[in-house]
């Protein structure tokens, strides 16, 4: 008896897009073979053209109804859903945070659910997270805010994901892959996202940056500081060290007791303590800026010019500052918000920051990590923001070549003939 035979369990699951581009097709039937199952196809339509869509309608098999329930959830991510779509299924929760059994667990991406016989979109999706409904709303919603009471969203029926496909354009994103590389050409895709900053601002877009301690370290902060000034930034994620270095810079020319040739200056290490010191006295950054005490620097450049930023606190901050967010759920919410309608995001020199903003970033949002060690990025990607791309480089010379080269471009353009 060959295996096939005893396949008892099977689901007729369709798909529509670019599957064969994007390679969405080989995915599925990779992951149904891999997970030991079956698949006929019945039915296959492709697109003629580049923008044409292609539809395929698949009988999926397992051993049995346990075997299927998991092959289909792993497809239900790729973007397949039955092709007799009921009504979404939900379940009350029982308590604040307690979530109830088989609860439908969020990716980040497009996410619709069916409600009363039409399509609802999930709002604000992101990954890992539960979907409430609430007066026809289907609403994305962290485990930390679930409330009792509130009508959750169980299995993946009536659930409908709808994964990023490739670009129909050529663009710098479409143009990268996800690949984790240092051996690009660095000053051409310098120019390709410069291009992209631009194209996105000017057609009214967001862009958030993500940075680390590095980014002051390596002597990149005045590059950062001019982008935040020339309103290249409109959202800037961070921890307290980023604004703590960043102003013993401006305050004692030093980072970490380092003058910015990047020789050692003795007792140059207390600086930063007397930086947070010195801001202490003033009671924020703000009032030390209305002082006259701040004058320069990359918070400093927020502050002036409107800019949202968030300041996450960790355990091993000093001080900490007091514009610094140390209770973590509230300083994650804040993020989430800021995050909100961003376009682009930019992660500079920060592991840990870059993976915490990657959860909570939809798939769609365009997302590049430089960083000089490779596994930021590959962690980034295995974590699931698989929309980011990654350049391998010291972020002290990819930042002013980064400013400089949107300076030139902006030049280029206002010389353009209208």
């Amino acid at each position: 008896m060959v295996k096939a035979d005893l396949m008892s369990e099977i689901a007729d699951i369709e798909m529509e897009g670019h599957l064969i581009d994007s390679q969405m097709l080989t995915k599925v039937l990779d992951k149904v073979m891999d997970m030991g199952g079956e698949f006929e196809i019945k039915k296959f339509r492709i697109g003629q053209k580049k923008n044409d869509t292609s539809y395929v309608q698949i009988t999926v098999t397992g051993e049995d109804a346990a075997h299927l329930d998991r092959i289909l959830l792993e497809l239900h991510a790729l973007g397949a859903r039955l092709v007799e779509m009921d009504d979404v299924r939900t379940a009350i929760s029982p308590g604040d945070m307690v979530v109830p059994r088989g609860f439908y667990s969020t990716t980040n991406h497009p996410t619709y659910v069916r409600y009363q016989g039409a399509w609802v979109e999930v709002e604000h999706n992101h990954m890992d997270c539960l979907i409430v409904l609430k007066d026809g709303r289907a609403i994305c919603t962290p485990i930390g805010h679930i409330k009792k009471g509130d009508r959750v969203v169980i299995g993946t029926s009536g659930v409908k994901v709808v994964p990023p496909e490739r670009p129909r354009e050529k663009t710098f994103f479409g143009f990268m892959s996800n690949e984790v590389s240092s051996e690009r050409p660095s000053g051409e895709l310098v120019r390709q996202l410069a291009r992209e900053i631009i194209r996105t601002k000017n057609a009214g877009g967001k862009i958030a940056v993500v940075c680390g301690p590095a980014v002051v370290h390596t002597g990149a902060a005045p590059s950062l500081a001019k982008l935040v000034r020339d309103g290249y930034v409109d959202v800037l994620l961070a921890g307290n060290a980023v604004a703590v270095h960043d102003i013993e810079r401006q305050l004692f020319g030093t980072s970490l007791g380092m003058n910015c040739a990047g020789n050692a200056i003795s007792g140059g290490h207390r600086n930063h303590l007397y930086a947070i010191s010195e801001i202490m006295a003033s009671g924020s950054i703000r009032n030390a800026i209305a002082e006259g005490k701040l004058k320069g620097g990359i918070i400093y450049e927020c502050i002036k010019r409107g800019t949202t930023f968030v300041l996450a606190g960790s355990i091993r901050d000093d001080g900490p500052l007091p514009e610094v967010i140390t209770d973590t759920v509230q300083a994650k919410d804040a993020m989430d918000a800021a995050l909100q309608g961003v376009d682009m995001t930019i992660m500079l020199g920060t592991m840990l920051h870059s993976i915490a903003v990657g959860n909570l970033l939809p798939s769609f949002v365009k997302t590049i990590c430089v960083d000089i060690n490779p596994a930021t990025v590959t962690k980034l990607m295995d974590r699931g923001s698989a929309q980011a791309i990654g350049l391998v480089t010291d972020i002290g010379i990819f930042l002013p070549q980064l400013a400089e080269e949107i300076d030139k471009q902006k030049l280029e353009i206002s010389k353009t003939p209208p």
